[in-house]
């Protein structure tokens, strides 16, 4: 698509026609000179929606307290986008589970954008191209944009950095609590939500997840005394999504959350978002580069080498950036 094509595309999305924004998160997901010469124009429209992660073991309930979230907003007139992020099919690429599926009563809203996209082998639980999508949902109006992870567990503190406000969802006596503090979630968390709260169980996982993050405390003050960047500490709701108990609670601490960004505290956010952003194109190019045809052979024997325990991978590692400063 050429530089022109692209630049009316970007003019139909921002009027708010739904195809074309379709086609401008498709062109963030390819990536390539299309993506950037869309990002190019949306970039200064950027920095007005607040952004909400949410994230969590699978299994947690991610997608329906997405949902339930999704029904308090627009009974407010608000619009909102979705952006969730699934595994990709190793047939097809796409996105395997599609959350239209689980989303079904806002589908035929107009007032609510839902985009699947595929992690395609990324290792976090947002895909590279996330950051840009979230972007172009914010430059083309919607004033709330949800980011849903893949659910992997473990790799899912990246939602972190691309959001204002990160929600960890963990469902009641599985266990997750303990695979959350594993994975480093409950420290990026600005809320932690047991969903399912009218099953069994569900008061004990919050009284267990309030003790886990009350011994936290204590490393909070230690930080804030030694002059390190605070680790957060995140309020523990629950909700239920059969009666939608706690749902209006917890957006009402949304609310309060975000007003709290208004306040001064949003240009750290800003700056882990760019951060990030710029991370993952650099990540991106890196890549594109080691794949190449001018690097591809030396690269291959190197791994060769690795694999015949004739080269550890730190030296073949060194080997890499050697030959990527004379291929400069």
């Amino acid at each position: 698509m050429g530089e022109t094509e692209v630049e009316s595309l970007v003019e139909r999305a921002l009027a708010g026609d739904r195809r074309s924004i379709a086609k401008v998160l498709s062109l963030t997901e390819q990536g390539g000179d299309g993506a950037r010469a869309a990002m190019a124009r949306l970039h200064p429209r950027t920095g007005h929606a607040w952004s909400i992660g949410i994230t969590g073991a699978p299994g947690a309930g991610k997608s329906t307290l997405t949902d339930q979230l999704i029904g308090r907003l627009r009974a407010t007139g608000a619009e909102v986008g979705v952006l969730a992020v699934d595994p990709t099919s190793p047939f097809s690429g796409g996105a395997i589970l599609g959350d239209r599926v689980r989303m079904q009563s806002h589908t035929t809203d107009p007032g609510v954008f839902i985009r699947s996209m595929a992690t395609r082998g990324h290792a976090g639980g947002l895909a590279a191209a996330a950051a840009d999508a979230a972007a172009v949902l914010d430059a083309v109006g919607f004033p709330v944009v949800f980011l849903e992870t893949v659910g992997t567990g473990q790799s899912e503190v990246e939602v972190a950095a691309l959001a204002d406000t990160t929600v960890v969802a963990e469902a009641p006596e599985m266990g997750d609590e303990v695979q959350a503090i594993k994975a480093g979630l409950l420290e990026v968390a600005d809320m932690v939500v047991v969903t399912k709260g009218d099953r069994p169980g569900a008061q004990r996982t919050a009284a267990q997840l309030r003790a886990m993050l009350s011994v936290g405390a204590t490393a909070v003050d230690d930080a804030a005394r030694s002059g390190r960047r605070r680790p957060k500490r995140p309020a523990v709701m629950l909700t239920a999504a059969a009666t939608g108990e706690g749902v209006a609670a917890l957006l009402e601490a949304l609310d309060r959350r975000a007003g709290e960004l208004r306040d001064g505290s949003r240009d750290e956010a800003r700056m882990r978002r760019a951060t990030a952003q710029m991370d993952g194109i650099l990540v991106e190019r890196l890549h594109g580069i080691l794949r190449g045809p001018e690097l591809h052979e030396e690269i291959e024997a190197l791994v060769r080498r690795i694999a015949a325990y004739e080269l550890d991978p730190y030296a073949a590692a060194d080997r890499v950036i050697e030959l990527l400063g004379a291929a400069r």
